[in-house]
C-alpha cells in the first residue's frame, strides 16, 4: 500500500525539495518501517527525524491521521490503508 507523507517546508531541502513523499508499505507495517523506508531514500531527512536509538526526535511530531504518534504507540503504531502521515518539526523562538 502507498502512504502519503507530508513534509514541511523546513525539511523539504533534506529530501530534494519535495513536500510530499509516497512510501510503499506492506500490510501490517508500522511507523518504524515507514521511517526506515524514508531513511533508505533520504538519509539526510532521516537524521533530522530520528535519534541514534531510532526514536522520533524530541522536537519532531509525526501525525498519523489526526493523532500524534506519541499518543498512540510511538514508532510501533501501525499504518493502515489510506492513512496520511504528516511530519511537523516544533518551531520555537522568542523576542
Amino acid at each position: 500500500m502507498d502512504v502519503d507523507v507530508k513534509i514541511p517546508a523546513a525539511l523539504a531541502g533534506e529530501c530534494g525539495g519535495t513536500r510530499h513523499l509516497t512510501v510503499t508499505l506492506d500490510d501490517g507495517d508500522d511507523l518504524a518501517a515507514l521511517l526506515d523506508r524514508i531513511a533508505a531514500d533520504h538519509p539526510r531527512l532521516a537524521r533530522r527525524l530520528r535519534d541514534e536509538a531510532g526514536n522520533v526526535r524530541r522536537f519532531v511530531n509525526v501525525y498519523i491521521g489526526d493523532d500524534e504518534c506519541r499518543r498512540l504507540q510511538g514508532t510501533a503504531t501501525p499504518i493502515g490503508p489510506g492513512q496520511a502521515v504528516q511530519i511537523l518539526p516544533s518551531i520555537a523562538g522568542g523576542a
